[in-house]
């Protein structure tokens, strides 16, 4: 696998830059794309399920974007530490029955000497939201990177 700069130990350019790449990324929606980021025996705890493996992230996130429709992220460095970091996120999608969702969330982070995430942990709680209540519209435009998210 490639190696994926920039490379721990990371600094706040460097764990930013980490950041909003995997921000980039998901908002693609592509998930042999988003995998690639991850080392092949890649572990995740997501929610209550635990994925371990590129092929399983593959279909994790394949599944995850058949219900979550329209979905569009938003991450945030909360901090960082040698090759870890922690994220606090937000993503708005709907459902099949057109019921929209804000999900808010952290992840903690850690990379291997390639730069490749080999641990992912998220905790996500849903809420749900109308649709005039989004404020999450497709990837972050150029001029908002940096903004923070607000708590709710």
């Amino acid at each position: 696998m490639a190696p994926r700069p920039p490379f721990p130990p990371f600094d706040e350019t460097t764990a930013a830059q980490k950041v909003q790449a995997a921000e980039d990324a998901w908002n693609t929606r592509d998930p042999e794309r988003v995998a690639l980021a991850y080392t092949e025996d890649s572990v995740w705890r997501n929610r209550d399920r635990h994925v371990v493996g590129r092929e399983q992230i593959v279909e994790f996130l394949r599944q995850k974007w058949e219900r979550e429709l329209d979905y569009a992220l938003r991450k945030e460095l909360w901090g960082f530490r040698g090759n870890r970091i922690a994220v606090r996120f937000q993503y708005e999608c709907h459902d099949s029955s057109g019921q929209w969702w804000r999900s808010y969330g952290n992840e903690l982070w850690e990379f291997s000497d390639d730069g490749l995430m080999r641990r992912r942990e998220a905790s996500i709680n849903d809420v749900p939201i109308t649709e005039a209540d989004r404020r999450i519209f497709g990837p972050r435009p150029e001029a908002e990177r940096g903004t923070l998210l607000p708590i709710f």
